[in-house]
């Protein structure tokens, strides 16, 4: 009976060594060196062009800048979340230059590339290699949920001066152990020359497995930091000319409210960017509202001399 005793409690210890083991595994992020020791293009913090830049440009510089900088969005979609969807594609989607539905299995209801794939990260190696392969002359690309809401003309002011044909990989930065990363849910810009380095390693097993091997299941965002990371490209955090982020994981309202409690005396400086790219965690009738507040509301006799004009793309119809 001693000796029965003596087996479970040793079982036990075992036991609890080995989810010991697997819960300090599950909180490990690799590191991972990346092979490329030239033209590392680490810059941490992109920042918008200022005020005081922008007026040093001609105006057919100006023009020429804003014609030459198209997007091409990539919004991942599911069935599970159509009213999302559907709500994307009359909103803000418009404003892209174009902008392309990856959905896991095919609808009825919305147009979509039907990429057949249940696997969330190899859903998007697939979408991200469709959109290499079909982007025509856009070089520039935006990777977004359908719960986020992104205003395309305040991305394309903080890629204005940037050069696609430079390895670039913005967003919302964050840190994981050793890893930096763009956090998914606020949108991921990526420049030509990024994603054509990321689908070349999609070949390379080793660096950038379709499947991953690991004892614990990475996040899409996080795989994607790898694999980018091999090939010399790094996350950077995308902020405004005074260095707030534009880039935002919460809704308006949320921010507010986070305002509100941290800084109740001057609650919109504490806020946001006035020149935001992205919110989240909003409603499909929220993101409405925000339709109708960007682009539609204005306060009369109120002019914000805005240097430059970023127009629609031909045949659109967005607000």
């Amino acid at each position: 009976m001693l000796a029965e005793g003596s087996s479970f409690m040793k079982g036990m210890l075992l036991g609890g060594l080995f989810c010991l083991v697997l819960s300090l595994l599950g909180s490990f992020s690799p590191s991972f060196e990346s092979n490329t020791t030239e033209d590392h293009h680490h810059h941490h913090h992109v920042k918008a062009a200022s005020k005081d830049e922008l007026k040093r440009l001609t105006d057919t510089q100006m023009d020429e800048l804003s014609q030459q900088v198209r997007v091409y969005c990539v919004i991942m979609v599911q069935p599970k979340v159509l009213v999302y969807w559907a709500t994307a594609k009359d909103t803000w989607s418009k404003h892209c230059d174009q902008a392309v539905f990856y959905t896991s299995e095919s609808s009825k209801a919305l147009d979509a590339v039907n990429l057949s794939e249940k696997d969330d990260w190899t859903r998007l190696r697939k979408a991200l290699k469709h959109a290499y392969d079909n982007a025509g002359e856009l070089r520039w690309f935006f990777l977004a949920r359908p719960t986020t809401f992104a205003i395309i003309e305040n991305l394309k002011y903080l890629i204005l001066t940037k050069d696609p044909s430079e390895p670039f990989y913005i967003g919302h930065a964050m840190k994981s152990g050793e890893l930096d990363y763009v956090e998914y849910e606020s949108g991921i810009v990526l420049s030509y020359e990024a994603l054509k380095r990321l689908v070349h390693v999609f070949q390379d097993e080793d660096k950038c497995p379709e499947r991953g091997r690991a004892l614990w299941k990475l996040s899409e965002e996080k795989q994607l930091a790898i694999c980018l990371k091999f090939t010399g490209v790094f996350a950077e955090n995308g902020e405004d000319s005074q260095g707030k982020g534009l880039f935002n994981s919460k809704s308006v309202e949320s921010l507010i409210s986070d305002s509100l409690s941290n800084n109740p005396t001057n609650v919109v400086e504490g806020c946001c960017s006035d020149m935001a790219v992205t919110f989240s965690g909003m409603s499909p009738n929220q993101m409405q509202v925000m339709m109708f507040g960007v682009y539609r509301l204005r306060p009369y006799g109120h002019d914000f001399h805005d240097s430059l004009i970023f127009h629609p793309p031909e045949g659109s119809d967005n607000d």
